[in-house]
């Protein structure tokens, strides 16, 4: 069975932690990892060399795999050169995601070049994308996976609803494979992808960023801490 036949109707489970995480260790991704697994995840999404090596080693399910590098004086930083490519396929993963929209690049390469570059390496392509612009570029280029990773990340997006179930029923009809990426919260919100026509889903912050999720339900106790100390914060 293929990847892509393996994700069809899963969850894919974006697996990484905030810089400065007691969660930023290896042991750490790889525990993470296997929760998703043991639970029921189609697939995993992993970001660096040594994390891919780690996950790759120790599970079986497709992964997903990212690249996250700041060039200055360009904005794509998710997988956006033809040597980060190179080195996401060194790992073994079984898809490489980088980023499709429009943007100059640091070392020159296109979408193309990009989608070109991960079909050369034996990988399936995965294009972000910010809209349906950068989707239907991405169609055109070959891309094997089309994700709305990016809608609302860039700035002609910012601040648009998520998730972007708009593009994913736009281009259900158009690619076979379409993943909602970015925003899913909830079952609830993940249903809604899957009824706008996602292939499969991606889901991160809201299952393995416990950072953030210990951080959102503290900000929720405050009020009540200061209704209970007379008006003033509570020591």
């Amino acid at each position: 069975m293929s990847a892509l036949d393996r994700l069809r109707g899963g969850l894919i489970v974006s697996v990484q932690a905030e810089a400065g995480s007691p969660l930023e260790t290896l042991e750490a991704i790889v525990l993470l990892a296997r929760v998703a697994e043991r639970n029921g995840a189609a697939g995993l999404r992993v970001e660096g060399v040594d994390r891919l090596n780690a996950v790759r080693a120790a599970l079986s399910l497709p992964v997903v795999g990212i690249l996250k590098r700041m060039h200055e004086g360009f904005e794509p930083y998710i997988t956006s050169t033809l040597a980060e490519i190179a080195s996401v396929a060194a790992t073994g993963a079984q898809i490489v995601a980088f980023d499709a929209t429009a943007r100059p690049r640091a070392d020159g390469s296109s979408v193309r070049d990009l989608a070109n570059a991960a079909h050369a390496c034996g990988l399936l392509a995965m294009a972000d994308c910010s809209s349906i612009e950068d989707a239907h570029a991405a169609i055109a280029c070959g891309c094997d996976v089309i994700a709305t990773t990016l809608a609302g990340y860039t700035p002609p997006t910012k601040g648009r609803a998520l998730p972007a179930l708009d593009i994913v029923a736009a281009l259900a009809s158009e690619h076979p494979f379409v993943v909602c990426e970015g925003g899913i919260a909830s079952p609830h919100d993940a249903q809604a992808a899957f009824a706008a026509g996602a292939s499969a889903i991606v889901v991160g912050t809201a299952i393995t960023n416990v950072d953030a999720l210990v951080r959102s339900f503290v900000a929720s106790t405050r009020s009540w801490k200061v209704r209970r100390s007379g008006g003033k914060p509570a020591l």
